[in-house]
């Protein structure tokens, strides 16, 4: 049973709260498309994207690229690997480390993979228009350093 209507409460009008509910829609329905038009898990899907934009990385450099925790991008990885989309050989300047490449398989599903990104974001702002889409990308990237120059964070994960 589903509660009464009320109106706004200051809470539901917060850009925290709003963000949030925007990123867990578009989460919930990229989701979906990862697995029906790319043949592939969400959060592997992240890592794969991240791999195959911006490798090689660590384990740790792909948590951050992928915003999950170190724990999840290593379950990811290794998936990932098992199913020879990434290649994960031993660092050579980190005696414990790895490094992750994408195979050739891995670089083919990748460029499906980013077709599906690029239509989910394009869906995600059809509501806007060409200026008002260029307004908000300029406005993420400003919150986006903000957030992390005042979290102590630098602009990109550490290589």
């Amino acid at each position: 049973m589903s509660s009464p209507k009320r109106s706004p409460s200051p809470l539901d009008r917060t850009i925290t709260h709003r963000l949030h509910t925007l990123s867990k829609i578009t989460d919930r329905v990229s989701q979906a498309a990862y697995e029906t038009d790319a043949g592939i898990p969400y959060s592997e899907g992240r890592c794969l994207a991240a791999i195959g934009s911006f490798s090689p990385l660590s384990v740790n450099d792909l948590a951050q690229w992928a915003n999950l925790n170190k724990g999840q991008a290593s379950r990811a990885a290794q998936s990932l690997v098992e199913q020879s989309l990434v290649r994960k050989v031993a660092s050579a300047t980190d005696g414990r480390g790895v490094v992750l490449t994408l195979t050739a398989k891995g670089e083919r599903v990748w460029q499906r993979l980013m077709l599906v990104i690029e239509r989910r974001n394009a869906e995600i702002v059809s509501c806007l228009d060409v200026s008002e889409v260029q307004q908000l990308s300029a406005l993420l990237d400003r919150l986006v350093e903000h957030a992390r120059s005042t979290a102590g964070e630098g602009v990109e994960p550490a290589e």
